[in-house]
Formats: C-alpha cells, sequence, structure tokens
C-alpha cells in the first residue's frame, strides 16, 4: 500500500507492504521498503517515482492496491493526484482513501468543537503519537510551513492545541511587511541569542517565539498530566532542536506513520 502525506509545502510518501501480523508502531517508518518526498510543484515527479519504486520494470501489476492520503493542501492537488493515481493503476479494484478528521478514529478521540474542522494532518499525528507513546501524556509540536501545537491525554483524547506562522513564514512576514528588515536568505540556527546584525536578530527572535511556544504548552499540560513528553515533528524541527529547554523526542513523518496505524487497524477506513 502507499502512504501519502500532502503539505503545502512537500508531498511525502512511503510505500508498506499489507502484512497479516504489522509491525509495531515504533518500527513502522523502519519497516517501509520505499519512502521519500518532493516539492509539491513538483506532483508531477511522483508518477515516475512511484513506478521505479514499486517496480524495476514499471509493470502496473506491481503498484499497489490500496493508497491512503492525508491531504492539506487544497482541492487542486487533490484533484492531481487523484488522476495520476488512476493513470497509474486503472484496476477498478484499486482504492483511493482520502483521510477525513471525525470524532474518533485509531484510538483517539477527537475534542474539537467541529471535529471535521481539525486538519487531518494533525489528526494523523495525534494518531500516530498516541500509538507510538500510548498511556502518556503528550504535546506534539509540527514545525513546517505552519506551526502546530497539539495536546493529547493518556487515553487518548485530542484536546486541541495552537497554531502559528511557521519558523519560515514568520520570517519571510518580517521582511514583507516592514519596509527597513532585509528578507532572511536562510535560517541558520546557530544565531546567539542577542544578535548583533539584523538578520540573525529576525532569526533568533522567530526561534525563541517557536521555541517559547512549545516550552509554555509544555508546562500547561503539566499541571494536569506531569509526565507529559514533548514530541517534534516536521522540517523546520531540525532548527528548533537545540533552542527547546524542555526534554523532548524528534520525530520524522508522524502523518506518515498515523496513516500506517490506520491502514493496519481497518481494512476499508473510508
Amino acid at each position: 500500500m502507499l502512504l501519502i502525506d500532502a503539505g503545502n509545502t512537500r508531498i511525502k510518501w512511503a510505500l508498506a507492504a499489507e502484512q497479516d501480523a504489522p509491525p509495531e508502531p515504533a518500527r513502522m517508518s523502519a519497516a517501509w521498503p520505499h519512502s521519500g518526498s518532493v516539492a509539491r510543484a513538483d506532483w508531477m515527479q511522483l508518477a515516475r517515482i512511484w513506478r521505479d519504486a514499486c517496480s524495476d520494470s514499471g509493470n502496473m501489476a506491481a503498484m499497489p492496491r490500496r493508497v491512503l492520503i492525508s491531504n492539506v493542501a487544497g482541492p487542486a492537488l487533490r484533484d492531481q493526484l487523484q488522476d495520476l493515481l488512476r493513470q497509474l493503476n486503472p484496476d477498478p479494484d484499486f482504492r483511493i482513501e482520502w483521510l477525513a478528521s471525525q470524532a474518533a478514529l485509531g484510538g483517539v478521540q477527537n475534542a474539537y468543537r467541529q471535529p471535521a474542522q481539525l486538519g487531518c494532518d494533525r489528526f494523523a499525528s495525534a494518531i500516530g503519537a498516541h500509538a507510538l507513546f500510548p498511556d502518556r501524556a503528550l504535546i506534539v509540536a509540527t514545525c513546517g510551513t505552519a506551526t502546530t501545537i497539539d495536546a493529547i491525554t493518556p487515553e487518548g483524547r485530542f484536546i486541541g492545541g495552537m497554531i502559528l506562522p511557521g519558523l519560515g513564514l514568520m520570517a519571510t512576514s518580517l521582511a514583507l511587511n516592514t519596509a527597513q528588515l532585509p528578507q532572511v536568505s536562510a535560517i541558520d540556527a546557530s544565531a546567539p541569542w542577542f544578535a548583533d546584525n539584523t538578520e540573525q536578530a529576525i532569526i533568533s527572535g522567530c526561534i525563541a517565539a517557536q521555541t517559547g511556544a512549545i516550552e509554555r504548552a509544555v508546562r500547561r499540560h503539566r499541571r494536569q498530566y506531569a509526565d507529559t513528553l514533548c514530541l517534534l515533528a516536521g522540517g523546520a524541527g531540525a532548527y528548533l532542536t537545540a533552542h527547546l529547554a524542555e526534554p523532548h523526542e524528534r520525530l520524522d513523518n508522524l502523518v506518515l506513520i498515523g496513516l500506517h496505524v490506520l491502514a493496519t487497524k481497518y481494512p476499508n477506513l473510508c
């Protein structure tokens, strides 16, 4: 089966074998024979990439029989992926399933006021995180185009969370909306706390804002759950990890892990 995390910046994917005894959640990513990502604008390259990954000969019979997708990049990309996948495998039994957030799924109860409004990537991440660390209170900070900071109880109740501009978006917005501040050419995680130049001062401020929000969320959750664990995911997490004062674990591909958990629990998810 094919797992796809279609985000605002990148499209991540993994091939996973359908097994009678699926791997434990902690070993799922290690069990993927192939995985990768492309920029959202390069989605057309996925046809070749998936053909090569599935079969050296490009034989359509080797294509996955099932695809699970989390898409937060809008209806246009959904249509593009749907068409591309149908071209790759026209078999009428080929299943393409799109994750939608709901009140309860995969061991997670969604306490959003309107459960369907929760981004399906955040829902998948919560499912993956709770499967990896059952019976543990969690703060899941996913740092990408946006930064989301979500709270989960030991029982698997998704309480809710925060959304703020991602690290890169935060730095860019200063340059675009302030006449005399420069465009940040690249994020330098070694920027000093009190920088002696404007570009590094922007970076330092943005890192402090991101890590400060995560740290406050962890402290708040610990008021009720002393054993709260902080998980740091997303591409920008690599820039934040050295600056985050709270103990935490870095994770990659949490959305894909959540999709894999769902695939093993539900033969027909949608």
